[in-house]
């Protein structure tokens, strides 16, 4: 059974390994919530699963240290659980699906980790790995369904009780519900009256889903850019944790994540991954009522993939308003982009790109397409900016 101790001697256990992160004001996320940021995502290996997987190799028997310790993951369990490996002195296994970022791969292997791609997706890595477990003797370290791996992730809500005693509310990403588990117990444990919020993609609400409905289930599949959080089936630990600690979990999308993430890179310079930046999206995007609490968004991780980085940045744009695109139809005659061109610039408005097409078949044999992408401040700008655009005469589609 998890107990407040075994947090306490989790902590203890962290001491020299992880770092008590910071937790910092911003205000403007959401106006109206004195809301605070866990920057987990500057916790070494950039996630805060080091946490749990050091402890969890602090709890092995000398003879389960010998025999070494094997885990599966795409992301950052796996860089927890090596390097928690390589400090406790243990040989760990880590099995990856051969689809899995080559970043993520040599991260993992630079802290002494044998990597093990397996053909297919995550589901083939596991079998992988439980097969390795069986035959070599390993201890398997789940990402999640482990009572000393909850207990180290609940490190967290002991910094958080120190660093902001007075808080109101605490949102966290869940996709297996370790973290949260750990989190939720803890600080009820220690201040009931604080709430805890889980928040979930939409296209992988497995936890949500299993705690409305009283019993796990598993997804048929899942889609979300915040691949740390794409989760099909909680475990049975988390489950039950979940439907006694958690106050509510709620969900957000792509698009929201997506804001979320640019938000914080440029009001906080801050890089975080999809499953980190969930929370300040429910609390950008109102799901949560917090108007006139203290509450604390954890950033559970920043290990983004570079590759994907311009494309959430781009979506975020469209999300948050800062970018736009407009159809007009109009006559092909002399002034007409002109026209286009000042009712933008007066306003504000920066065009980045503007692409003309003939008319076709049942226009006007004049008529002709202006498709215009620009930089706007937000929503608000480019409603301004239609406004005019029509009471001058030009038709938007």
């Amino acid at each position: 059974m998890l107990t407040i101790d075994s947090v306490y001697s989790a902590r203890r256990a962290l001491k020299d390994v992880a770092r008590k992160t910071d937790v910092i004001p911003a205000p403007k996320l959401c106006p109206g919530t004195d809301l605070y940021l866990k920057t987990e995502n500057l916790q070494i290996t950039g996630s805060f699963k080091v946490r749990g997987a050091y402890y969890k190799m602090t709890k092995l028997t000398p003879e389960e240290k010998a025999k070494g310790v094997i885990a599966c993951s795409a992301g950052n369990h796996a860089q927890g659980v090596a390097l928690a490996a390589q400090k406790n002195g243990i040989k760990s296994v880590i099995c990856l699906p051969d689809g899995a970022p080559i970043s993520k791969v040599e991260a993992t292997k630079s802290y002494d980790a044998e990597v093990c791609l397996v053909e297919g997706v995550y589901d083939d890595a596991y079998q992988k790995a439980l097969s390795l477990r069986d035959e070599k003797g390993y201890t398997f370290i789940h990402p999640f369904n482990d009572e000393d791996v909850i207990a180290g992730q609940g490190t967290i809500a002991l910094e958080l009780n120190e660093q902001l005693p007075d808080l109101d509310a605490v949102l966290v990403p869940v996709g297996g519900g370790g973290l949260i588990s750990g989190i939720a117990y803890t600080i009820k444990t220690l201040n009931p009256r604080v709430k805890v919020y889980g928040v979930e993609a939409t296209g992988a609400a497995s936890m949500k889903n299993a705690v409305e409905h009283g019993q796990i289930e598993a997804l048929p599949s899942v889609s979300t850019i915040a691949d740390g959080i794409a989760v099909k089936k909680p475990g049975e630990i988390t489950y039950e944790m979940c439907g006694k600690y958690v106050d509510e979990i709620v969900t957000v999308t792509d698009d929201e994540i997506s804001a979320a993430i640019l938000a914080l890179m440029e009001q906080h310079k801050l890089v975080t991954e999809g499953a980190g930046a969930a929370p300040v999206a429910a609390v950008m995007f109102k799901k949560v009522d917090l108007t006139g609490k203290k509450a604390v968004c954890v950033l559970s991780g920043g290990n983004i993939d570079v590759t994907i980085l311009s494309r959430v940045i781009k979506r975020g744009l469209l999300m948050s308003g800062r970018t736009c695109q407009l159809m007009i139809e109009l006559m092909d005659k002399p002034g007409q982009l002109k026209n286009v061109s000042k009712i933008i610039a007066d306003l504000g408005g920066n065009v980045i790109s503007v692409h003309h097409e003939r008319g076709n078949e049942g226009m006007d044999v004049n008529g002709c397409f202006l498709r215009i992408e620009l930089e706007t401040r937000n929503y608000e700008h480019i409603a301004e900016i239609r406004k005019t655009l029509t009471d001058f005469g030009f038709k938007l589609l």
